[in-house]
């Protein structure tokens, strides 16, 4: 199972305090429309509401338990975390500051149809806006920051955080100490629907401990 570890550690400054699930929402209809995302709201899809209690069954039968859920409010991700919070009995705390990039004009725009009528620019700096008036890589950045931070002050616990793609890997960006670069090139994170990122830090030392990534139980 992945529950919260309590191993005994040699003294305090090595405790890992904090144990960290980092969920992308289950598939919307969005998604299985190819569009993009951003802030426009979309329900999850049928197949997305049965990957979220699929998950949520698989955490109960392994006996993972959570402090509390942490959730973006937009619809897909809200409906991943109800879902899981009524199968596991959880209480969900909603945090706008983990909602998806803005991404100004482009949102609810069909991919091959954005490429086509918004391309981007041949050259983007992090500090451009993305989709013409929506965030820039480093508004994200210092937002993924901030969510972040939250994050780690908040008492002991193991906490499961349901977010978007887009917004995780800034998260991690944060985590890892790596900064926006140009072009949205460098590393990029993989996360599928209902996949997730388990992370255990130590608020003594600074230090991060990775578990797995972009994980999602086999179902039979």
């Amino acid at each position: 199972g992945i529950g919260f570890d309590h191993r005994i550690m040699t003294s305090s400054e090595d405790q890992f305090t904090h144990r960290i699930t980092l969920l992308r929402h289950g598939e919307s209809t969005g998604n299985a429309q190819g569009v993009y995302q951003g802030r426009a709201e979309y329900d999850l899809s049928e197949k997305g509401r049965a990957q979220a209690r699929d998950l949520a069954k698989y955490w109960l039968q392994q006996r993972t338990t959570f402090t509390k859920i942490i959730s973006s409010p937009q619809a897909r991700a809200a409906q991943t975390a109800e879902i899981i919070s009524e199968i596991l009995s959880l209480p969900v705390n909603f945090d706008p500051q983990w909602q998806e990039i803005d991404n100004g004009i482009l949102a609810g725009i069909p991919l091959e149809e954005a490429a086509k009528k918004h391309p981007f620019p041949e050259f983007m700096t992090p500090f451009d806006p993305i989709g013409e008036s929506g965030e820039s890589n480093w508004d994200l950045y210092r937002r993924a920051g901030k969510a972040v931070q939250e994050l780690v002050n908040l008492q002991p616990g193991s906490y499961l955080v349901v977010s978007h793609g887009g917004f995780l890997n800034r998260v991690l960006y944060v985590i890892l100490g790596i900064v926006p670069q140009v072009n949205f090139s460098g590393a990029r994170f993989r996360f599928g629907n209902t996949a997730y990122a388990v992370l255990q830090y130590n608020p003594s030392r600074h230090i991060w401990s990775f578990e797995n990534f972009n994980s999602a139980p086999v179902i039979p």
